[in-house]
Formats: structure tokens, C-alpha cells, sequence
């Protein structure tokens, strides 16, 4: 989707957050007459039943009427089209809308394609029940039949262009790169870079620590507890906006460079899975666990395999991630020894040493990690150890 700046003035943007709670209403009701629904009873309503409702609810309340019929039809339709991803597998079950959480409303139709450029540097869009709302034009504005406005925690208004953008070309070369994911060093590729995912600065953490400090001992409902969340939503959208940049640049640059693409195949819902536990069993390293947790989604993992799974289909593979990083990229021997730390890998086998992430990252490029086959002992054998004494042959 290509997303642009929305500039609303400030008349505006009352009627852009009244867009906005009426797609969030008619979101929720339509959720909840879905989940009434329980085995032996009727169908649930689907998008056409629904649609009559709202006419009939337009009708009963005026504050609903007031709103834009588009508006709150294209909730319907989204909710609708959730619910059709979720029966197919792709998706998960369509939540609850919040408030301050889940800004946004969509406009499809001939009123999506409203747009109009004012100069080299802005242009405008008709937005229904609001008028005519500036945009930044970073880029040229592609031809789309539905767009959709937001509004993030921050408080900046956006408005994306539903067009799926063309793949990127194959060089044709034939290269292939393993991509190593991991906390300390976000891709180390098996070319021998090491990429890191940038973010907030040590001074920028703790001027974000002292808010949150703040946050905890003002009074609930204040204004000054209002100032301080937006504060802090405005950090935390400069490091997302560092995150997604950082890997919208580096998924690029790996679709331009290389014909094949492998990756470790993670669960990373799993992998930061809380460790709490359940009240009658507590979990362990708690603490510890929730900063692992934090530093793989700072390290935008799930962003990064989603993003080259779009610029680069059908040249993404994933592979087995088992004893990657135990395994020797020179001789192929695997054992846990030789990983000594974080950054070192040293082999107990063939003393070949290397960076820790790039030995892993050659072993994914050459996907020997998937098809090694490893013993009960978590080593692989090999024909003659250096080691072993001369045995004599048994006799008969």
C-alpha cells in the first residue's frame, strides 16, 4: 500500500475521529451478533443482513444518520472479509475495535478516486462528511478504487492507497544468502554483513523511562496523564518508523542483490510467548524472558520475513532453523561446544572459527541445517576422528 502524510486543519479533525467511532461501532456490533452465534442455532447475519440493519438503525438514531453510509457499509465489508480470512486459515478471529487504539475508517468506490495534486509537495483527497484534507506527496499517487485513513497513537493522520505494488525483478545472477535473525545483531547475512535494526538512543531511552515514570504517578483521567501518554506514544512511533525503515531498506536491497532468499523458518509468537506461568505454577527467569521478548520484536523479525515474502515471491525459502548455529559451515560437524559465546563460534572439530550469526547464516544459504542428520548426542559423525586409537578387527 503506498501511504501518505494526512494534514487535516484543525476543523478537521473533529469529523475525521466521528468517521472513526462510527466504523468502530458498527465493527463491534456486527463482531458481537457473530459470536452470539452457537451450534443449533440460526446463522449468523452476513454482510447483507447486516447492511439492511444498518439502514434501519440510520434511520432510528440521527447521531448515526449524520455519519457517512460509506463509511460505516466499508466496516461492514471488512468485518465481513475478516471473518472470510479466518474460515480460510490466513488470518486469526476478528477482535474488538478500541478506542485510541484503532483509529481509521476506508472509503471504496468513485469517492476514493477524489484526489486531486495542488503542487510538487501537496495534495488533496475529498474525504466524505469532512471535504477536501492535504496530503504530503512523497511519492506519485497511484490510481486505487479504495483508500484508507488512520490516525496512530501519536496523533498523526495517514491515508494509504490500497495497490499492491509490483514485485521486485531477479537479478538472474543465481546468488543465494542465508539470513540469520537474532537480538544483538538484528540479519547477519552469509555474505559476512552484519545489519542491526536501528532504535531509540541510550539518552532517547531514558528521557522515555522518566515518562513512563511520570505516567505511573499521575492521576487517572488527568490532563497531565493525557500529555504524558502522548508524549510517550510519540517516542514509541519514532522507533517503529526506525524499525520499519530500516527493514523496508534492508528487504530491498536483499530482493535486488540475490535470486534465492533463505531464511530460518521461526515461530516467533511462540518464541515470545510470556513465561509467566499460571497461578499454581509460577514461571522462571521471568524478567529475563520478557527482555528477550522485547528485543525480538524490536528486531522487526516477522516484519522482515513478511516484507521479502512480498518484494521477492516465490524466491523466499524457509529453512529448518534446528542446529544452525551449532553447526560447523566448513566441515559440517555439530556440537554445542563450539559455539563458546554469542559472537564466537570456534569448532571442536576442524578449530574453524568464525562470526557466530555468519556461520549460521552460511549454513541456511547452503541449507545443510534441514538436511544434516544428527545423532541422539546432538552431533553429527564423521568418518575418523582424529582422536580415536586404531581398533583391531574382530575375529571370527
Amino acid at each position: 500500500m503506498s501511504r501518505f502524510r494526512l494534514a487535516p486543519t484543525r476543523d478537521q479533525v473533529p469529523g475525521l475521529l466521528e468517521s472513526c467511532r462510527h466504523a468502530r461501532y458498527v465493527w463491534n456490533v456486527g463482531l458481537e451478533q457473530r459470536l452470539m452465534w452457537r451450534p443449533g442455532r440460526p446463522a449468523a447475519p452476513g454482510f447483507v443482513a447486516q447492511a439492511a440493519q444498518l439502514t434501519e438503525a440510520r434511520a432510528a438514531q440521527l447521531w448515526l444518520k449524520a455519519g457517512s453510509q460509506m463509511v460505516q457499509q466499508q466496516a461492514l465489508r471488512d468485518l465481513d472479509q475478516a471473518w472470510r480470512n479466518f474460515y480460510a486459515g490466513t488470518h486469526g478471529r476478528p477482535s474488538w475495535r478500541r478506542k485510541g487504539v484503532h483509529e481509521g475508517f476506508r472509503v471504496a468506490g468513485p469517492q476514493a478516486q477524489r484526489v486531486e495534486k495542488l503542487n510538487r509537495k501537496w495534495g488533496r483527497v475529498l474525504v466524505p462528511k469532512v471535504g477536501w484534507v492535504k496530503f504530503r506527496l512523497s511519492r506519485a499517487v497511484p490510481p486505487a478504487k479504495s483508500y484508507r485513513v488512520t490516525c496512530d497513537r501519536s496523533g498523526r493522520w495517514h491515508i494509504a492507497f490500497a495497490v499492491v505494488p509490483a514485485p521486485i525483478a531477479a537479478p538472474g545472477t543465481g546468488a543465494i544468502v542465508g539470513v540469520d535473525r537474532g537480538v544483538t545483531v538484528s540479519a547477519a547475512l552469509s555474505t559476512g554483513e552484519l545489519l542491526s535494526c536501528p532504535g531509540l538512543s541510550a539518552r532517547e531511552q531514558a528521557r522515555l523511562k522518566r515518562l513512563q515514570r511520570r505516567l505511573c504517578r499521575a492521576w487517572r483521567g488527568s490532563n497531565r496523564r493525557a500529555r504524558i501518554k502522548a508524549a510517550i506514544a510519540r517516542w514509541k512511533a519514532r522507533e517503529t518508523d526506525r524499525r520499519k525503515n530500516w527493514v523496508e531498506q534492508t528487504s530491498t536491497d536483499l530482493a535486488r542483490g540475490f535470486d534465492t532468499i533463505r531464511i530460518e523458518n521461526l515461530k516467533i509468537r511462540a518464541l515470545t510467548r510470556s513465561a509467566r506461568g499460571t497461578i499454581e505454577s509460577h514461571g522462571r527467569n521471568v524478567r529475563a524472558k520478557a527482555g528477550l521478548n522485547r528485543g525480538i520484536l524490536a528486531s522487526g523479525w516477522g516484519q522482515l520475513a513478511a516484507r521479502l515474502e512480498h518484494k521477492a515471491p516465490g524466491r523466499v525459502e524457509r529453512v529448518r532453523p534446528a542446529y544452525t548455529s551449532q553447526t560447523c559451515s566448513a566441515c559440517g560437524h555439530c556440537a554445542p561446544d563450539s559455539r563458546e559465546n554469542q559472537a564466537v563460534f570456534r569448532c571442536v572439530a576442524c578449530r574453524y572459527e568464525a562470526n557466530a550469526d555468519v556461520n549460521a547464516a552460511v549454513n541456511i544459504a547452503g541449507g545443510t541445517a534441514a538436511g544434516r542428520a544428527v545423532d541422539t548426542r546432538r552431533e553429527t559423525g564423521v568418518s575418523v576422528s582424529e582422536k580415536r586409537e586404531p581398533q583391531l578387527a574382530t575375529s571370527t
